[in-house]
This record gives structure tokens, sequence and C-alpha cells, in this order.
């Protein structure tokens, strides 16, 4: 895909959004269940790499689906509404992090990172896909990414899911932690690099598999919502599709 079609898709995305959004806030259900399952991977990485925890990371995309629809008042669509979503998963994963421990110090973080000489050296990940008839190793590399991701520092992880992960720009990225965007390639080159020397050369899988959140769990999760919000008479009349 070119760079102008790749730009066409993005404000398409832009603009289905914008009217899901509209709709959702007549209460339609049917709006309000496409863009939870439009936002649920994002969502559910964003807080699983903060808590590192399957079920307090799902906790967190019911919490942040219930406040956003009984708040779409405040969303004042400054910017898209993906991102006010993740802001608010990412708000709300860090505050239950806090009441765990103290959060890490950035800062302390951050010079560790400026002074560590081998940050120009990249991070030869390989993603190309394993072959189609090796499931097994599939699942166990994917297994073995998560557990590095997972022992990332907290300022190294969220970058590194934020970015190679989710694809976000640095610039992206760097507006969602509330950190410069020099910060985030920074950050993102040290968790790079702590990635390589836990795992090696053993990757060879593609990212896009790690903490899936789809089939079931992606459906019921609109189910949850969707009775909490309707319990809470925040839904409309408007008829489901």
């Amino acid at each position: 895909m070119g760079v102008m079609d790749m730009i066409a898709t993005e404000q398409a995305t832009a603009e289905s959004e914008t009217a899901l959004v509209a709709q959702a806030r007549q209460g339609s259900e049917t709006a309000i269940r496409r863009l939870i399952k439009a936002n649920n991977q994002r969502l559910f990485r964003v807080a699983r790499g903060v808590l590192r925890n399957d079920a307090e990371a799902e906790d967190v995309v019911q919490a942040t689906y219930v406040k956003a629809f009984t708040h779409l008042d405040t969303f004042r669509e400054e910017a898209r509404f993906t991102t006010w979503l993740t802001r608010i998963a990412l708000n709300d994963a860090l505050g239950r992090m806090r009441k765990r421990r103290t959060t890490t110090d950035l800062t302390a973080l951050d010079a560790a990172a400026q002074t560590d000489t081998g940050l120009a050296a990249l991070f030869p990940i390989s993603l190309v896909p394993l072959p189609a008839d090796s499931e097994a190793d599939r699942t166990e590399m994917r297994k073995l990414l998560e557990h590095a991701i997972d022992e990332l520092p907290e300022a190294f992880r969220l970058v590194f899911i934020l970015r190679d992960i989710e694809g976000l720009s640095a610039a992206e990225a760097a507006s969602q932690l509330a950190i410069k965007p020099e910060t985030v390639k920074t950050r993102l080159h040290r968790a790079r690099q702590l990635l390589r020397a836990t795992i090696e050369q053993r990757i060879a899988g593609s990212f896009a598999d790690v903490f899936p959140f789809d089939g079931a769990r992606c459906d019921n999760m609109a189910d949850r919502v969707i009775a909490t919000l309707s319990s809470r008479g925040g839904l409309g009349r408007a008829p489901v599709v």
C-alpha cells in the first residue's frame, strides 16, 4: 500500500469513527458495540503493558468504556476518539499500579538510557511470520516474547507496546505518555536492546500476535459494557441493526 493509500485509509477510518461517536452520543447500541470492538486490542495491550496481568487489564478496558460512554459530553473531539480512550485506559492502569507500589522513577530510567553507549545498535528482530504449519512454534515464541516484554521496566515497556506493537508514531506515543518524542525514541531503543539481551535470536513470529484479545473475550466485552450502560440508563432507544 502506497503512502497516499495509507493516508486515505486513515482518513476514512477517522471519518467512520466520528460518525460512530455521533451515533453513540444518541445512545445507539450498535455504534457503541462497533467502537468497542475496534478499540479492544489496543486498550487491552496498553493496560496489560502497565499491569502485566490479563484479568486486571480486562477490568481496566471495561472501566474505560463505561467511563467514556457515560461521559461522552466531555469528549471535545480535539483528538481522535481512539486516542481519548487510550489515555483513559492508561491513566486507570497507572492509577491501579500506584496503589500496588511506588511508581518507577522515569527520570532515573531516562538518565540510565541516555548514558548507555549501546543505544546506537538497532534491534534486528525478524518480523517474518512463521510457516502456517508451525502454529505450536508460533505459540511458544509468542509466550516467550510476552514474557520478555513483561520483564521490561514500565517506562520502556509502554513505549515498546505503543510503537512496535500498536504501530503509533513517535509523536503519537509521546502524546499518549505526555513525554517528548525524543524520549520515546530513547526508550524504544533501550527496550529493543533489553529484549534482544533476553531472547537473542529466538524470535521469529509477528508482534501482531502478542497479547491477543479477540474471539469470545472481545465479543463479551461489548456485552458487559452494554449491560452496565443499560443499568445506568446510558442507552437510548436507537434500534440495534
